[in-house]
């Protein structure tokens, strides 16, 4: 009766325990909560973006570019000419020990690719596809030059040791412990292919403007090359930085406070140096250590106002220094033109509030590539000055012209950035269509080839066929 009652009661419990196995198999409800028996539920997956929302979304959020790997890391960023502001004194950089720069100014917040800053970004003035589309065939082992043209309190030390400390070339400039100056020849040759205050001096003058430049550098270089090389084409590749015309001002000041003087600058302009009455100084002594900002401000004839336009202007245009040339407004509407044009002629140039747009775009431009990433400082010597709101506005009236400069630099500095991630990400597009395009072909091909081997079988098949043929014979 036992054994009986044990048979009949068996059958229902086995039943039932197969039923609750399947259940859990089976059950789509389950197959989520059970996966992860016994931890606890994470985050559920993210969705796809629909159509609508994907066609809303700037490109960067559904179709990222292949992020490059990140160059090898050299030797500390110090030695590759990265230095905070207050190392730049310690460089004794030209006769005056003058260049005590405070060079980057603010981080800049559109730099991280995460934020969506493409999307963000509207342009103010038109340029044309050429004057967006910035690629230099600059040929290291022929004749060309890249002249650097510094203007103070710019960061222009900085950069300028990036140009001869944190390029990887082929022949690395020599820079040796204790000298001024870096030897930056071509690939097996005694020729310079940059033109700098850290390659060359200052060999057309302390801080050499544009006007000087333009009419200096090409017989300076003749002198310098081969003689047999006189007959081949040279091309010059100018660039420069600009930066805020306010904290520039105030950077200047504060160098000047501290007894900087540029007094050895020749201001060469059709052939001659101004006159002391077309340019006074500001000063009786040998230089203004401890001026203040009023007294600064107050000097009407200060080189420090207007700076970046006069250094990028030509000056031949508006009589040189002689104000008597012609009026204030036409001379000022001349001087700012004529900047406006050499900037956006020149091969390149970069803003010291965008350090890593800046190294971005000159890689893209001259296909160098840097060691070390730039760096971006957020402390500097004019930033920590407390000013009012009355002495701001009386310096950007100073620099009236420098504002305007800057913000058309600043425009098409950015129109330019975003026009090369742009067509950066449309190459990678093509070449990724390219590649899959390629792969249907060998597929296709593959599979071709494979039905004329085996009729339209298998190669298993083709095989059985073989072995079951050799067990007839056998």
């Amino acid at each position: 009766m036992d054994e009986r009652f044990n048979k009949w009661l068996l059958t229902p419990v086995l039943t039932l325990l197969f039923v609750v196995i399947m259940y859990q198999y089976v059950s789509p409800s389950c197959s989520s909560s059970c996966a992860n028996f016994g931890e606890p539920p994470g985050p559920p997956a993210a969705a796809p973006p629909s159509p609508a929302r994907r066609a809303q979304a700037p490109p960067d959020d559904w179709e990222r570019r292949p992020q490059l790997p990140p160059p090898p890391r050299g030797p500390p960023e110090k030695s590759r000419g990265a230095t905070t502001p207050d190392d730049e004194d310690e460089e004794p950089g030209d006769p005056e020990d003058e260049e005590g720069e405070d060079e980057e100014e603010e981080p800049d917040p559109e730099e991280a690719p995460e934020n969506g800053s493409l999307a963000r970004f509207a342009p103010r003035f038109n340029f044309t596809p050429k004057d967006l589309t910035r690629f230099v065939d600059f040929n290291i082992k022929g004749r060309d030059v890249i002249v650097f043209l510094h203007i103070q309190k710019t960061g222009g030390t900085t950069f300028g040791r990036h140009l001869v400390k944190n390029i990887r070339l082929e022949q690395p400039c020599s820079c040796k412990a204790g000298q001024k100056k870096c030897t930056c020849h071509r690939p097996g040759k005694k020729e310079t292919w940059l033109f700098s205050r850290f390659s060359t001096g200052w060999s057309c003058g302390l801080h050499a403007d544009w006007t000087e430049l333009t009419n200096c550098v090409p017989a300076i270089m003749e002198k310098k090359d081969c003689p047999r090389n006189h007959s081949h084409t040279r091309n010059f590749y100018y660039i420069t930085m600009l930066r805020d015309p306010v904290s520039r001002y105030l950077s200047e000041w504060k160098h000047v406070q501290r007894g900087a003087t540029w007094k050895t600058s020749l201001h060469m302009c059709d052939g001659r140096s101004p006159t002391p009455d077309e340019l006074p100084t500001c000063y009786p002594g040998d230089d203004w250590s401890g001026v203040s900002l009023r007294e600064f401000m107050d000097c009407t004839h200060n080189l420090a106002n207007n700076r970046q336009v006069r250094m990028l202007a030509d000056l031949s245009l508006v009589g040189c220094y002689n104000l008597t040339f012609m009026n204030e407004s036409e001379r000022s509407a001349i001087l700012l033109q004529s900047a406006k044009n050499n900037l956006k002629n020149m091969a390149f140039f970069g803003l010291t509030e965008f350090q890593r747009k800046t190294q971005f775009l000159f890689e893209r431009t001259f296909n160098l590539q840097f060691i070390s990433p730039f760096t971006q400082f957020n402390i500097t010597r004019a930033s920590n000055v407390d000013i009012s709101q009355g002495a701001r506005q009386r310096i950007e009236q100073l620099n009236v012209l420098d504002v305007q400069l800057y913000d058309y630099a600043k425009d098409l500095f950015q129109q330019r950035y975003h026009h090369t991630r742009q067509l950066e990400h449309q190459r990678d597009r093509q070449r990724r269509r390219e590649e899959r395009r390629l792969q249907r072909e060998h597929r296709g091909r593959g599979h071709r080839g494979w039905k004329g081997q085996g009729q339209g079988r298998p190669p298993g098949g083709a095989v059985t066929e073989d072995y079951n043929s050799q067990v007839v014979r056998w």
